[in-house]
């Protein structure tokens, strides 16, 4: 499971709905309209030989003011004691390459230790305090399900799933996270990456699917028929994805390493033309031919 890559997803998707949840505060003088994913940034530690990749780092406008500033989140899915100074070092050299303030939000991820982590990092001598940078750290299994429950906000429903949950609520945590789809009304692409989460970190047991199943029978007819909706949406989702998966391993066997041009094409074929696509691949002389059928059917 690529944990990194499926919180960048999450925070990429639904990064408003992030700073509405968890920094309230900002969201009253942040422009909505306004949010920017830079570029990746990659640091290289000269001293340790080491290179570094920020995880997210967004430019957003202030309400009412031509001016801008960056907000950096830093998922960390283990603890790491040395964590505050490189948030740190990571604040100093985005201030200085971009020349505008810097917001830090550390995203903990790990189950535990549950003791609480610091939100800064500080140099001081015995007669002076060189240095106090404060972070934000929102340190998730710290955190309670129930105090999320009843906040229709989608990133609340994926990360519900790393928050703390007693294991005889793990059943109940599944079914919320479903309702809670179901009232958000997300497309099917949006709610599968929250099923992506809910696999990952919330995968039931048998016993846990049977308590599951009949918590799910008490709920009114319309809930219940709604949910099993989109339950049946993940499921075709899930088979369109392998579908393209197999297209696209039965084109790199014939032809080798494929462009993320035809790759994108690919993906964007239909059900219908990905059925078609598998045997006519013995048919293409050159990757020009294939190519050229999927330019045709997309």
């Amino acid at each position: 499971m690529d944990h990194d890559r499926l919180f960048k997803q999450l925070l990429t998707t639904f990064f408003a709905d992030f700073v509405d949840l968890f920094l309230p505060e900002v969201s009253l003088y942040m422009e909505r309209d306004s949010i920017k994913f830079l570029d990746k940034e990659v640091f290289t530690d000269l001293t340790a030989g080491e290179r570094h990749e920020v995880d997210l780092v967004v430019q957003v406008r202030f309400q009412g003011a031509d001016a801008f500033f960056l907000i950096h989140v830093e998922n960390q899915s283990t603890r790491q004691p040395t964590f505050g100074r490189r948030m740190f070092r990571y604040f100093a050299r985005l201030h200085e390459k971009f020349d505008l303030p810097v917001y830090p939000v550390a995203l903990l991820s790990y189950d535990a230790p549950l003791s609480p982590e610091p939100e800064q990092y500080e140099v001081s001598f015995p007669d002076r305090r060189v240095l106090s940078f404060s972070y934000r750290a929102i340190q998730l299994n710290r955190l309670n399900w129930r105090d999320f429950v009843r906040r229709p906000n989608p990133v609340a429903a994926a990360l519900m799933t790393k928050m703390q949950i007693a294991p005889e609520d793990r059943p109940r945590v599944t079914l919320e996270c479903l309702r809670m789809i179901v009232t958000l009304r997300l497309d099917p692409a949006r709610s599968a990456l929250i099923r992506e989460f809910m696999g990952a970190y919330l995968a039931l047991t048998a016993e846990e699917n049977a308590v599951y199943n009949r918590e799910a029978e008490a709920l009114e007819p319309s809930e219940k028929r709604q949910i099993v909706e989109v339950l049946d949406q993940w499921t075709l989702l899930g088979m369109h994805r392998k579908a393209i998966q197999v297209a696209l391993r039965l084109l790199e066997h014939r032809f080798g390493p494929l462009s993320a041009k035809l790759r994108s094409a690919v993906e964007q074929l239909s059900d219908e033309s990905l059925d078609e696509l598998a045997p006519a691949v013995m048919d293409f002389a050159t990757l020009a031919d294939a190519e050229a059928w999927i330019a045709q059917r997309r």
